[in-house]
């Protein structure tokens, strides 16, 4: 029997400050598998062969090409280590355990010549705020078994309904994916139109950031928090079309956040509600629903009919009062 959508397991408690220490030093864990990937594949557009994706296990890099080779890195959340596999079956792990980043860079580099594999890696942490680069950083050690696993099941069960959402979409979109950098998990939809020049980002290259934002976009995804912020579900839209910020979205406790340029649907909210993935769904919806009105995307090129609202709905855009 399938299990419902209200068992705790499927969308488990995750306060950030339950796990910051072991978030924190995750974070810069998947920033040096995710610089190994990033060391081999091929660019694809908007930074697209940097990410990891939720599987069954934990977080992978997929299979990623070296030469006329192939190997694929797994953390892996249910035995609790690091994991590379080759495509001759060769297999080089470590357990997934309290341990600096600086053991760790240096314990995965030495197993990945173990496998004849020497990816040069820019050691310094992005998108961060005081980066300590990896081979001196001795200040994040810690892993919490038991919250990595809540962890991992927040990110198949988002990735489950992002995935959904995301196949009534016959436009160009990204897959459900997880970003290193900001440490999220996000899945964006395209107009097909050019956007103008962004502004810069902190702690991001602009190079970085003039590709990733190069076509006008819809993104939404999840992201674990911060010291300041606790889990939520965000959404935005680049360039913000005008109004979109007063726009009445769902579900119930979806706000606007001015301080990031974003609507967000807290965690713990979502949590609450009745059925969290038709809240999640409804999120997803109804804040794509303003992008793409307020920025006069071509809807009927894009998406799949059933969900393009009739025209005496689409008319006026529903905004708040």
């Amino acid at each position: 029997m399938a299990r419902l959508a209200r068992d705790p397991a499927v969308w488990p408690q995750l306060r950030y400050a339950d796990w910051a220490d072991t978030v924190e030093t995750l974070h810069m864990w998947t920033q040096v598998v995710g610089k190994v990937r990033l060391a081999y594949a091929a660019p694809v557009n908007h930074w697209w062969h940097v990410t990891l994706y939720p599987d069954e296990r934990g977080l992978t890099t997929g299979p990623v090409p070296c030469g006329d080779r192939w190997f694929e890195a797994t953390f892996d959340f249910v035995e609790h280590r690091l994991v590379v596999r080759t495509d001759a079956g060769e297999e080089w792990s470590k357990p997934l355990k309290p341990r600096t980043v600086a053991d760790f860079y240096a314990k995965l580099m030495k197993g990945l010549r173990g496998l004849g594999l020497e990816p040069h890696v820019w050691t310094t942490p992005c998108e961060i705020p005081n980066p300590i680069p990896f081979e001196k950083d001795e200040l994040h050690h810690a892993y919490d078994p038991a919250a990595a696993e809540r962890f991992h099941r927040v990110l198949l069960s988002a990735r489950r309904v992002m995935d959904r959402f995301r196949g009534e979409f016959l436009g160009k979109a990204s897959p459900t994916h997880f970003f290193w950098g900001g440490f999220d998990l996000a899945s964006t939809r395209f107009s097909g139109r050019t956007a103008p020049h962004h502004g810069p980002v902190p702690n991001t290259p602009d190079r970085i950031v003039q590709e990733a934002y190069s076509h006008e976009c819809y993104s939404a995804g999840f992201w674990p928090g911060s010291p300041q912020a606790d889990a939520m579900f965000y959404a935005y839209a680049y360039p913000e079309p005008a109004g979109f910020n007063m726009a009445d979205v769902q579900p119930e406790g979806a706000r606007y956040e001015t301080s990031l340029g974003e609507f967000v649907l807290p965690y713990g909210t979502l949590r609450a509600a009745p059925d969290p993935d038709a809240a999640l769904l409804a999120f997803l919806q109804s804040t794509y629903d303003a992008a793409a009105e307020l920025g006069d995307w071509d809807r009927a090129a894009l998406e799949r009919q059933a969900h393009i609202p009739p025209p005496s709905e689409r008319a006026t855009p529903h905004l708040n009062a």
